[in-house]
């Protein structure tokens, strides 16, 4: 770290982009299979630069780790932000809604992405920075996408949301939250247990926060059926 201290701004150019790139391509792996004790050495030798070259992207491994937590993060983000172009023309909500979750649970369930976030588990005690940053690069930023997502039906007039705080967490809790359990103790979720708990997680979701059809109106597109006997 005393070595980025007279680093005054980052490299620029296609060289010093392609030196980062590769720097956070051997770091991520590094980190994953060795965890946070990597040595940064290592991580320049693996990415064909010197360790100067590492400390003048980066200040500190800490750094390069929070940017190597972001950039896995924004891939997951920006699968979601392209999901939600493609969900503006349907109009099934439950669908739509199902898309999104499977989205979100393959983002969830990337091996190194869970190995990232248990490696940020593992060192909350020695560096809690990396909780904070990892919160921010990854859930704080995908609670606002998926935000943007049931916003977007709102105004459909698909979903009614009075809270879309509480909204977000819920749907979290319904479709995502069970993987991110498991995945702390090396465990996965079977295929067909995950389409069932998405499948009822959305139906439970919905249940709350559809929009319902005026009295004598018809359902909306997506709107399941009651059944006999149905509160």
């Amino acid at each position: 770290m005393t070595k980025a201290s007279s680093r005054t701004s980052a490299p620029s150019g296609k060289r010093a982009e392609r030196n980062r790139q590769a720097i956070m391509a051997a770091a991520r792996d590094m980190f994953v299979r060795d965890g946070f004790d990597t040595n940064m050495d290592a991580i320049a030798a693996a990415a064909g630069v010197s360790k100067m070259t590492v400390y003048n992207h980066f200040a500190s491994k800490e750094d390069l780790f929070t940017e190597v937590i972001g950039q896995a993060m924004d891939e997951a983000n920006a699968t979601l932000a392209e999901l939600r172009a493609h969900l503006a023309d349907t109009h099934d909500v439950r669908e739509a809604l199902i898309r999104t979750a499977h989205v979100m649970v393959v983002a969830a369930t990337d091996p190194a992405r869970v190995a990232l976030r248990n490696l940020v588990t593992s060192e909350l005690r020695r560096f809690p920075e990396l909780g904070q940053a990892y919160r921010q690069r990854g859930p704080g930023q995908s609670a606002g996408v998926l935000g943007e997502v049931l916003g977007d039906m709102c105004e459909r007039g698909q979903l009614d949301i009075a809270d879309m705080e509480v909204a977000v967490i819920q749907f979290f809790g319904l479709t995502v939250y069970p993987h991110l359990i498991v995945s702390t103790i090396g465990a996965a979720l079977g295929q067909d247990l995950t389409d069932r708990l998405i499948a009822d997680g959305v139906d439970t979701f919905l249940s709350r926060h559809q929009q319902r059809p005026a009295v004598g109106g018809s359902s909306p597109a997506g709107w399941p059926g009651r059944r006999a006997g149905g509160r």
